[in-house]
C-alpha cells in the first residue's frame, strides 16, 4: 500500500490518510474544510486564529470557530504572543480534539503582533506553550518554518518535540521567504532525521506526483495554495496514490465542488461575500472566458446569486 494510503497516529488520533489541508486564512472554513475532507483530505484545521481575537470574541472569530457535526477530530490552529495567554485560552479550546500551533505565518500584521513566525525567534517560548496545551490534556501539534530570518528549523523542532508535541508540520522557507523562493526539502529530510514525532511536509507540493515525492521524506503531505479552488486535488492524490495513474483535472467535477461548498456555507451561515468570491474566482481560474465569468462572480451580491451563476456555467460546460 502507498504511505499515502496509511492511516497516521498523532497522538491519540488516528488520521486516515496522510493528506492535510493546510489552515488558510480566508478559505478553511467549516465549509470548506468539509468539501475539502469530502474530496479526500484526512486532517483540516481552522484558519489561524489569534488568541487575542478568541479572548475577545466578535461575531468574525465566533463563526470562524466554528466546526461541522460529523468534523472528526475537530482541529483549530492558534497563535499567540505570550504564555500568559495560551493559559488563558485553554477553556475555549474545549470543543477540539487538536490544538496546533502556528509558529510560521510571514503576515506583517502578525509578526508585528509577535506572533506567526515571530515566534521562531524564542524555540523555548513555543516549548512552553506547547507544554500548557499538553498539560491541559489536549493533542498537540506544531507548524513552523526554517526560521525567522536564520535557519534555526532544528533547533525549534527538538524544542517543540522535547514540549511533547504530537506531530510537527515544516513548511520549508524561512519566514521571509515569498512564494518565489522554492521550498527546500532537505531540511524536511533533516528535521525527519531529527525527531521521532510525524513530520507533516508543506511547501510546493502542487500536484499528485510531487505530494507522492513529499511522502518518501516525511509521514504526512500538507497541500495549501494548490487546494484553494481545486479540491478536486485531493481525488486526484489519492488516485495516483493508489492505482500510479494521473487523473485529468475535471472542471465540471470541481466545479460541484464549488456548488456544494454554497450549499454548506449557507448550512453554516458563512455569509461572507467577499470570502465566497476570493474562493469562487480561484475555482473559475481553468475555465474558458475567465474573466467574463469572473466579472459576473463579482456582481453577485448573495449567495443566491452565487448558486444560479454557477448553475449557469455548469450546465454550459
Amino acid at each position: 500500500m502507498n504511505p499515502i494510503l496509511k492511516p497516521l497516529r498523532i497522538g491519540s488520533l488516528e488520521i486516515k490518510n496522510r493528506i492535510f489541508l493546510s489552515p488558510m486564512v480566508d478559505v478553511t472554513d467549516a465549509a470548506y474544510r468539509q468539501v475539502c475532507r469530502e474530496a479526500g483530505a484526512a486532517l483540516a484545521y481552522t484558519e489561524m486564529l489569534n488568541i487575542g481575537a478568541i479572548l475577545h470574541p466578535n461575531p468574525k472569530t465566533q463563526q470562524l470557530m466554528k466546526t461541522y457535526s460529523r468534523e472528526s477530530p475537530k482541529a483549530i490552529q492558534i497563535t499567540g504572543k505570550s504564555v500568559e495567554e495560551f493559559k488563558a485560552v485553554l477553556p475555549y479550546l474545549k470543543p477540539y480534539d487538536l490544538i496546533d500551533v502556528n509558529c510560521g505565518c510571514p503576515s506583517t500584521r502578525i509578526i508585528d503582533n509577535e506572533s506567526g513566525s515571530f515566534l521562531l525567534k524564542d524555540p523555548d517560548k513555543i516549548a512552553e506553550m506547547i507544554r500548557i496545551l499538553k498539560k491541559a490534556g489536549f493533542t498537540v501539534t506544531a507548524k513552523i518554518r526554517l526560521g525567522f530570518k536564520n535557519n534555526n528549523v532544528i533547533e525549534v523542532a527538538k524544542a517543540v518535540e522535547k514540549a511533547g508535541a504530537d506531530a510537527l508540520t515544516v513548511h520549508a522557507r524561512l519566514a521571509w521567504h515569498g512564494n518565489n523562493f522554492s521550498a527546500d526539502w532537505q531540511w524536511i529530510v533533516k528535521v525527519r532525521e531529527s525527531v521521532r514525532i510525524p513530520v507533516i511536509g508543506n511547501g510546493d507540493v502542487d500536484s499528485p506526483q510531487k505530494a507522492v515525492e513529499m511522502l518518501k521524506i516525511a509521514d504526512g503531505v500538507m497541500i495549501a495554495r494548490a487546494a484553494i479552488g481545486n479540491p478536486f486535488i485531493f481525488r486526484q492524490i489519492l488516485h495516483y496514490a493508489k492505482d500510479r495513474e494521473e487523473m485529468p483535472f475535471d472542471f465540471h467535477e470541481n466545479l460541484l465542488y464549488f456548488q456544494r461548498y454554497l450549499e454548506l456555507a449557507k448550512k453554516y451561515e458563512i455569509i461572507d461575500m467577499q470570502r465566497i468570491k476570493f474562493i469562487g474566482s480561484n475555482f473559475l481560474k481553468n475555465i474558458k472566458g475567465v474573466s467574463a465569468m469572473r466579472q459576473k462572480l463579482m456582481a453577485c451580491k448573495t449567495v443566491e446569486e452565487t448558486v444560479s451563476l454557477v448553475s449557469m456555467i455548469l450546465k454550459e460546460h
